[in-house]
């Protein structure tokens, strides 16, 4: 079982209030405005949907694709959990943006040096022994940080103590291999926008079995190639041979 920090946010005890929001803001020396997307200056937000509150942020996976796909390593899963990016190694492809079955990366468009942005999950304040910004300002306790096999035993409770509150799904136990955010809802999932087609296997697993199998791609479709050019070649032959015949 895992033994690194997570997140556990239950939407159920969402107010709707965005002190996570702001608090996010200020860890992280942002703009301090409200933002209902994610920005390069607006590392988690809150939205409303079917009278539901609920958050939007980086799930840190636990095998993270964004990590796996960059070919400078500008991202890093952490021991303690977090997905972080290291801003001095990134050549700005963006292959980030692409490979995120969630969505979450953002740019900096505006500037010159446009650099990624996401949330870091507070890892300065956790290698400091502290929690992260956003749980510690939620005043209902909607979010919580601790170890990710104590929350998820906390999240299965609760849907077997509240089975008419609780949908029977515990978001990011499974997507992508895992996460170190994990979410609870009253409503399904997609019905608030979440992606509920993402693989339970880890992504960066499924890119290495097509990756792997490239080179015999490679080998089968130059023989077939070849084929291709040697019939046709071989066409071209024979039509000409008749032309001489006949002249």
């Amino acid at each position: 079982m895992s033994k690194h920090n997570a997140l556990l946010v239950d939407f159920t005890k969402c107010i709707g209030c965005e002190a996570c929001a702001y608090a996010c803001k200020e860890a992280n020396h942002l703009p301090d405005k409200e933002e209902h997307q994610l920005s390069s200056t607006a590392y988690t937000v809150v939205k409303e949907k079917n009278d539901v509150y609920f958050r939007q942020m980086c799930m840190h996976c636990d095998e993270p694709t964004c990590a796996s796909v960059c070919p400078v390593k500008a991202f890093e899963k952490t021991p303690e959990g977090a997905v972080i990016y290291h801003d001095k190694k990134c050549i700005g492809c963006r292959y980030c943006m692409q490979a995120c079955p969630f969505g979450v990366p953002t740019y900096e468009w505006d500037k010159t040096l446009p650099l990624v942005r996401k949330c870091t999950m507070c890892i300065q304040r956790q290698r400091q022994g502290e929690i992260t910004a956003c749980s510690e300002a939620c005043p209902t306790e909607a979010t919580l940080f601790g170890n990710k096999a104590e929350l998820l035993r906390e999240a299965r409770k609760r849907i077997q103590e509240n089975p008419d509150l609780y949908v029977d799904h515990i978001y990011g136990e499974k997507e992508a291999g895992g996460t170190s955010v994990i979410c609870l809802s009253s409503v399904p999932f997609e019905n608030l926008g979440f992606p509920t087609n993402v693989s339970h296997e880890p992504l960066p697993s499924l890119t290495w079995k097509i990756m792997s199998k490239i080179p015999n791609y490679v080998v089968v479709s130059s023989f077939l190639l070849y084929g291709i050019y040697w019939i046709i070649d071989r066409r071209m032959e024979v039509a000409g041979a008749k032309r001489e015949v006949s002249e």
